[in-house]
């Protein structure tokens, strides 16, 4: 998906330029987003759970219906070039917040090693570190504070070569 240049789409445009595809394609598929974060009302804090989304598939780390996602979970927050300038808590590696602040996607982003598998080689991903938040009072999701959602990950270790 490269534009006529020789730099691809996300370092010549910005995320308003972007057509739907292009838009679609920077979801690196790590899932972090799709994680239940608790604020706290005083001080506006956002702290992370592993506890995910009804609709996140964990093996795959996508949404099950992701067409028709607002019907089963209303408050979803759908991506936006205005609401990832607005949003504080998308992940730091989220390729929408890299592109908006002018950085470069990371090596384990599909779009440059042409593999969707890398997000989770790379550790990325939210991949088998999840529970399902279905059945479970909010009340407990405190329980399943974890501040790994929020660290950047950057360059992280490559995967060995064979």
């Amino acid at each position: 998906m490269r534009e006529s240049g020789n730099k691809p789409f996300w370092r010549e445009k910005t995320l308003d330029e972007m057509s739907v595809e292009e838009w679609e394609s920077l979801c690196d598929g790590c899932g972090r987003c799709c994680l239940n974060k608790l604020e706290d009302f005083d001080t506006g804090e956002i702290v992370w759970t592993n506890v995910a989304c009804t609709l996140l598939d964990d093996a795959t780390c996508r949404c099950s219906n992701y067409e028709r996602r607002h019907e089963t979970v209303p408050d979803c927050v759908g991506l936006t070039p205005r609401t990832v300038r607005e949003i504080g808590w998308l992940p730091p590696s989220c390729a929408y917040r890299l592109v908006e602040e002018g950085r470069d996607l990371y090596w384990w982003h599909h779009l440059v090693s042409g593999d969707r598998e890398t997000v989770h080689q790379a550790g990325v991903s939210v991949q088998g570190r999840t529970i399902s938040e279905d059945g479970m009072p909010i009340e407990d999701f405190e329980d399943h504070l974890v501040e790994w959602p929020e660290e950047d990950p950057g360059e992280g270790v490559r995967p060995a070569r064979n």
